[in-house]
């Protein structure tokens, strides 16, 4: 070494070890005695980052040729004045970087200015490692708990996406990030599947989209940036041909589109969903946010006045209901090969106590309730309102394999997606109602659990579901002798007879009766007691009825 050399030595930092590298490159146009001539700044270069002396060489002079954020081979050549032949002796190190993470090569889909040639790009964390003078330490990618694999999972995929990672690299680094974290349930299942690179590489993709998109729904395009055009072809093929090890392993499986197998789309099959997300609590997480659950124990208990006949019904099932009974019979349904959910219809006008009966039954039985809102499944969106409704029913199977006793699945006002269908569906929206109630009838198909379903509109009831049905109680206006016990449980304070004359005078609903019952609480608090409770009940009574006949106008 000379001494100009170990004076540059002896106040070395890592951008010094860089102009030091690239100056002796130029003169040398990387001739047998270069690396020997750099060793003193590529060995500092070697300790700080970690990684060998011709690599440490490699790494500067991308560094210092680099001042637009990356650098082809050929202008690399062109700097250094030496052939790009020669160059190409050394690109295997400028690989090896590339699988450690150090720098990535920018692929021929993002060219530039370059002419259409591969570049390489520094990570912004080695240029401040760099800029700064320290050590590199890289990112421990150990110890990730299920979510954060994924989260890098995901980046992997956006780097491969951008072109940013050949294919063999982005396997590597999944490989990687699998090896590092094998103590996961979700890798040791995954690993079991014996599956090769590149069909591993693809369902671990199908699983991001699900657990990070929330994408149920895979179609080829969606995963033909991962493999190059020849691969990506025989895999697509493999796929509609129901030949993929993916399908015949039962790890995927084919969509459903408008009730009929779509081969062109794919998702997760509910065992891959069971065995490898299980960490995840995905579906827990998710009906907690889309659905109310409302636990039987936070159920008030109400008393319930309805004709001999629905009382009859309803207390039927409610003894099938109970759990002990309810299994026994599932049971023998299964043996003997017949379907063994049981689908309800309560139906009738407003405020006959479908949703309060619903209730107390879950109460009675020790039942928690799903509540599915079905504004929130409806979407502005195609497609999504489709896939909500499936993914209402993925909830519910997971909140039953959670759940000691059976939960309830109750639609209420579920006349949106059981009324008739429009003939010759041509709007968009008639489309998608016609595909959420095929969706709703091959779940109804294959319920296991207990589902209720309220409706008003009777008369508006799609034909197609009543077999599905498996319990159709129809809740008539109460009975004059009925009205009286409702009367009476709601304002205790009122007589016999007074209970008897405003349930002759007013056919109300018992919804309709616990207005007035509330409109009268607040008046007692505002203006304390009546003094004739009888005829303040009338005046409510009357406001409660809404006038629907026109009156004649007066006039020309």
């Amino acid at each position: 070494m000379n001494a100009e050399n170990q004076k540059s030595a002896e106040q070395m930092d890592l951008l010094t070890a860089v102009e030091n590298i690239d100056n002796l490159a130029a003169k040398s146009v990387l001739n047998d005695e270069f690396f020997d001539t750099v060793a003193p700044f590529a060995d500092y270069i070697s300790e700080m980052i970690g990684i060998n002396r011709e690599q440490s060489v490699m790494l500067a002079l991308l560094i210092s040729h680099s001042d637009d954020g990356c650098v082809s081979m050929k202008e690399l050549s062109d700097s250094l004045d030496c052939s790009t032949a020669r160059l190409l002796r050394y690109t295997n190190y400028i690989d090896e970087l590339e699988k450690l993470g150090i720098v990535m090569q920018i692929r021929p889909r993002l060219r530039d200015i370059r002419g259409g040639r591969n570049c390489y790009r520094i990570q912004q964390e080695i240029i401040d490692v760099f800029k700064r003078n320290e050590k590199y330490v890289p990112r421990n990618l150990s110890g990730l708990n299920c979510n954060e694999l994924f989260d890098e999972f995901d980046t992997v995929f956006e780097m491969r996406s951008d072109d940013e990672l050949t294919y063999d690299i982005t396997v590597e680094r999944i490989e990687h990030l699998l090896e590092c974290n094998k103590n996961l349930q979700f890798v040791s299942k995954l690993r079991s599947y014996e599956l090769k690179p590149e069909d591993e590489i693809l369902l671990i993709l199908f699983a991001c989209m699900f657990v990070n998109k929330r994408n149920e729904n895979v179609v080829c395009h969606d995963f033909a940036f991962l493999y190059e055009r020849i691969k990506f072809n025989q895999i697509k093929s493999a796929l509609q041909r129901n030949t993929h090890p993916l399908l015949d392993k039962k790890l995927i499986e084919f969509t459903n589109n408008d009730g009929f197998i779509n081969n062109e789309a794919y998702c997760l099959t509910k065992k891959t969903k069971d065995e490898l997300l299980s960490e995840m609590n995905i579906v827990r997480r998710n009906a907690r946010s889309r659905n109310d659950v409302i636990k039987n124990e936070d159920i008030k208990g109400k008393n319930l006045f309805f004709s001999e006949k629905v009382s009859k019904r309803v207390d039927e099932l409610g003894s099938l209901m109970e759990n002990s009974q309810y299994e026994q019979i599932r049971k023998r349904l299964e043996d003997e090969k017949f379907r063994c959910g049981f689908a309800c219809l309560f139906y009738g006008v407003p405020g006959t106590g479908k949703t309060e009966t619903a209730l107390q039954l879950a109460r009675r039985t020790g039942r928690d309730v799903m509540q599915v809102n079905i504004a929130r499944i409806k979407s502005m969106w195609v497609g999504e309102s489709e896939k909500n409704l499936k993914r209402v029913f993925d909830e519910y199977r997971e909140k039953v394999k959670e759940c000691d006793v059976a939960p309830i699945l109750l639609f209420n006002e579920a006349d949106a997606i059981i009324g008739k269908r429009a003939e010759n569906a041509e709007r968009s929206v008639d489309k998608m109602y016609h595909t959420m109630q095929n969706i709703l009838l091959q779940e109804m198909e294959t319920l296991d659990g207990i589902m209720i379903a309220t409706t008003n509109l009777a008369q508006s009831f799609d034909r197609a579901f009543e077999r599905r049905f498996l319990y159709k109680i129809k809740f008539d206006k109460p009975t004059v002798e009925a009205r009286m016990s409702i009367w009476r449980e709601m304002i205790p304070a009122l007589t016999d007879d007074d209970a008897r004359t405003l349930s002759g005078k007013y056919e109300f609903s018992g919804g309709q009766i616990e207005n007035i019952a509330r409109r009268h609480a607040i008046g007692k608090i505002l203006h304390g007691e009546s003094e004739s409770l009888l005829n303040e009940l009338l005046g409510y009574c009357d406001d409660e009825k809404i006038e629907t006949k026109e009156k004649k106008a007066i006039g020309f």
